[in-house]
């Protein structure tokens, strides 16, 4: 017998999608209502997750389903996101006219897909979930379409994302070929003997995710698509599905293939490497804040691969509390730019924020502190979540991989200043409106907190984290 609890928030987010999809469709204008009962489902789908803390290692579905540490950490963290996306967003989509109905059901369709990858035990599982999110997501990035920008980033993201599907299921097929299962598990009882089968399909898998967290050099896809996408699917992009897919990268490495660690390891490097390096160079040139987000996204990930390249405990734990404190920082960002707003149009680029302090001197603290803080620069929650990064690596002696970390971070540094030169010393513009909704206070004031004042109670997050063991 199935125990219907564990899945139970899978269900009944399931059934209030078709709820919700309902009203939305046999009740007129209620666009408002939809969205705020999406965030409320939200708020308890959460309840319902935090309740799973308490078990252990549990499989359903013939083990092709998890419920662990991991999983419902990674839930919680990727369902608190979206409530805080939603609540923050909720004036900008209402400004540019393109709240409708589908907007927060897309939003949750993309939630459950992500919920199951971050649950699977099984090749088969696992790729139902990530289509479910992608087929979210491609409609989203095209959601305004009215901007030739949205449905351009759209196109470009559905091709994109359908070749690296491909490849993905190419390197499912190969491993089910040579090891005669879609299962985690049975795969590592498997892959004890080095086929070269297995290490094709291994490499197919890596190429496939890392084209989801948009890692060097599969990122082609992230600037254009965060451009050209309305600001609060930038958000949802830059945020939520890179949780789902470096939870999938660790059950994926570590469980079927953690005896062939010599192989992917290399790999690993490789991407982390490429994508801190690019991350740092390409943003310097960017004059849209967008684009400068997705270069810096690039980077960040290669910083939370580079935890996951360690191979030990503390490196996968590591990559979570970066994964965790980079949602923050980001969050805290499109908080500062969705009050970029005059007259019903949403400024971003970079020379928008000119002189920005005179008129609005608390906007301009908190983008300085965000902007320190995915600098690095100490006392901030930035600084510390690379720092137990640089600790995990060279704690397994791989100091040429720590050397390039430090070097890109000082090099990104450069562009993160020099958006703080423009909003303190360059002359002042138009004043911004400042009649801003609740929730985009309340997502500010919360993140801002967090990254200024992470260092007094730094053992929080670690000790959560700390319990999260997988191999």
């Amino acid at each position: 017998m199935i125990n219907l609890d564990l899945i139970f928030p899978e269900i009944y987010l399931s059934l209030s999608i078709m709820f919700l999809l309902m009203i939305g469709v046999f009740k007129k204008n209620s666009e408002n209502l939809v969205y705020n009962l999406s965030v409320i489902t939200l708020v308890i789908l959460l309840a319902l997750i935090v309740n799973l803390f308490s078990i252990n290692e549990t499989f359903i579905f013939n083990e092709s389903y998890k419920i662990d540490k991991l999983s419902s950490f990674m839930k919680s963290l990727t369902i608190i996101s979206a409530i805080f996306v939603m609540i923050s967003s909720s004036t900008y989509l209402k400004k540019l006219k393109i709240l409708k109905i589908e907007y927060p059901i897309l939003i949750l369709s993309s939630i459950l897909g992500m919920i199951v990858m971050i649950s699977s035990n099984d090749l088969i599982v696992f790729y139902l979930g990530l289509e479910l999110q992608s087929l979210a997501l491609y409609v989203l990035a095209s959601f305004n379409r009215d901007n030739i920008l949205s449905s351009e980033s759209g196109l470009k993201y559905f091709v994109l994302s359908a070749l690296s599907s491909g490849l993905l299921l190419y390197g499912c097929s190969l491993i089910y070929g040579f090891s005669s299962s879609t299962n985690f598990t049975h795969i590592a009882s498997s892959s004890s003997n080095v086929e070269y089968g297995i290490i094709f399909g291994l490499v197919f898998i890596i190429v496939g995710l890392a084209f989801k967290i948009s890692a060097v050099p599969f990122h082609m896809w992230a600037p254009d698509v965060y451009h050209g996408s309305p600001t609060s699917v930038t958000l949802f992009f830059a945020a939520l599905p890179k949780v789902a897919a470096l939870t999938v990268f660790i059950r994926f490495l570590y469980i079927p293939f953690l005896n062939l660690i010599d192989q992917w390891q290399t790999i690993i490097i490789f991407i982390s490497i490429a994508s801190m390096i690019f991350g740092a160079v390409a943003a310097i040139g960017q004059s849209n804040l967008k684009r400068l987000i997705a270069y810096s996204s690039i980077g960040h990930m290669g910083y939370a691969l580079a935890g996951l390249a360690s191979g030990t405990n503390q490196g996968i734990q590591s990559s979570i509390t970066y994964i965790t404190i980079y949602i923050i920082m980001t969050l805290a960002f499109f908080s500062c730019l969705f009050m970029l707003r005059k007259k019903n149009i949403f400024y971003e680029k970079i020379q928008d924020l000119s002189g920005l302090s005179t008129n609005h001197p608390i906007l301009s603290i908190a983008l300085l502190i965000v902007l320190f803080s995915l600098a690095g620069i100490p006392p901030l929650a930035g600084f510390f979540a690379k720092f137990y990064i640089f600790i995990a690596v060279i704690e397994q002696s791989m100091y040429f991989l720590a050397i390039v970390g430090l070097l890109s971070t000082v090099v990104a540094a450069f562009y993160y200043l020099r958006l703080i030169k423009i909003i303190y010393f360059d002359k002042a513009q138009e004043k911004f409106e400042t009649d801003h909704n609740l929730g985009l206070k309340i997502t500010l004031a919360i993140s801002i907190s967090i990254l200024a004042l992470y260092f007094l109670y730094p053992g929080i997050l670690n000790e959560i984290v700390s319990k999260i063991t997988i191999i």
